[in-house]
């Protein structure tokens, strides 16, 4: 978050290069995301900083130059995207037959172009044109949502890829700036606040497998990972014989989804169409398998058990830990392991609610 805070610490940063004779070596930039900037009428030739951060914004970027330093700005036009439902889908990809805006005689046609320039007209505005502008950030996730998949990752990644090879940049800056694509791997960790898709933006799976195919320079693909060691094929799942109103299972899933990632059991998702027992197993199996299938870790309450049927179904894949050298280890419940997540137990009961309803 952008604070009064933050040019301060850029300064002693700066500082603190200069003093140890790095700073032409290192450059000093500060990530900002795109809300900073806004324009009133769409068009991006309109932009400007917010009203109530322009004076932080213009004493920032000039230290920035002043200092040799650059601008990074991440842009995720999923989130413009999945937080209007009246946006223009086309318009987040590249190109975008059909979607466009036009601004005097400039025809922008992907929400990337109009982004950036937003940004590039609010630095010309006040006089900061000359800075250097990046991307930190730009990436579209694979799950946790409606509109976060593999198809449309792909098809997002494999437009700006396809323009990073060709030096093709905005109508304001022909050419292409650096990019640093998000993410190379899911972060099974990372806060959920802004939507259940922020653990999903990785290229690669767990295991190092592409999720999905990307052409490189060259015409070279993206390759998996070599020498990948997997776990034995075995599952955590919910007893056959353990009754899904069981009303210790909601503590239960809680708890699972407390340690490990549940996310891909959000509506929409590749494990969104699960039945109960599903959601349960699936919740079992990812804690199960986080915990390396150590002894214990299937445990439960006894409402479940260890199996080596898979329990995969369409799009929800039930995944194996790779060999990590810790399945041998007994499994240790954390000692406040047995208050449940209450936001997951919600979420699981209603889910569960829903499920016992449709039967």
């Amino acid at each position: 978050m952008l604070s009064a805070a933050t040019l301060p610490a850029v300064h002693n940063m700066q500082a603190a290069l200069v003093k140890a004779g790095l700073a032409r070596q290192v450059r000093v930039t500060v990530p900002l995301n795109a809300d900073v900037y806004e324009s009133l009428d769409v068009r991006p030739s309109s932009g400007d900083f917010r009203p109530d951060i322009t004076a932080l914004m213009t004493s920032l970027v000039r230290f920035l130059l002043d200092s040799g330093g650059v601008l990074a700005i991440n842009i995720y036009p999923f989130l413009s995207m999945d937080a209007d439902a009246n946006f223009p889908r086309d318009y987040a990809f590249f190109p975008a037959p059909g979607a466009s805006v036009q601004d005097g005689n400039v025809l922008y046609t992907n929400v990337f172009d109009a982004n950036y320039d937003t940004l590039v007209a609010a630095l010309e505005k006040h006089g900061l044109g000359n800075i250097t502008v990046v991307v930190g950030e730009i990436g579209w996730p694979t799950d946790g949502d409606a509109n976060a998949n593999a198809a449309g990752a792909h098809k997002f990644n494999q437009g700006l890829f396809d323009r990073i090879v060709a030096g093709k940049g905005t109508p304001r800056r022909p050419q292409m700036p650096d990019v640093y694509v998000f993410a190379l791997l899911d972060k099974d960790a990372k806060s959920v606040d802004p939507g259940n898709f922020e653990r999903h933006w990785g290229v690669f799976n767990y295991d190092g497998s592409p999720k999905y195919a990307l052409r490189l320079a060259g015409g070279k693909g993206i390759v998996p990972a070599k020498g990948v060691r997997y776990l034995s094929k075995q599952w955590c799942v919910l007893r056959p014989d353990a009754s899904p109103t069981d009303p210790a299972i909601i503590g239960a899933v809680g708890y699972a989804c407390q340690y490990a990632d549940c996310t891909s059991l959000s509506p929409g998702s590749s494990c969104g169409g699960l039945d109960v027992r599903g959601n349960v197993s699936y919740a079992f199996n990812q804690f199960f398998q986080s915990a390396s299938q150590q002894k214990g870790s299937c445990g439960f309450n006894n409402l479940s058990v260890v199996t080596t049927t898979n329990p995969s179904r369409g799009t929800c894949r039930f995944k194996i830990m790779i060999d990590t050298g810790r399945h041998d280890l007994t499994h240790q419940d954390d000692s406040g392991a047995a208050r449940a997540a209450a936001a997951w137990g919600a979420v699981i009961a209603v889910l569960a609610l829903l499920a016992i309803v449709a039967l």
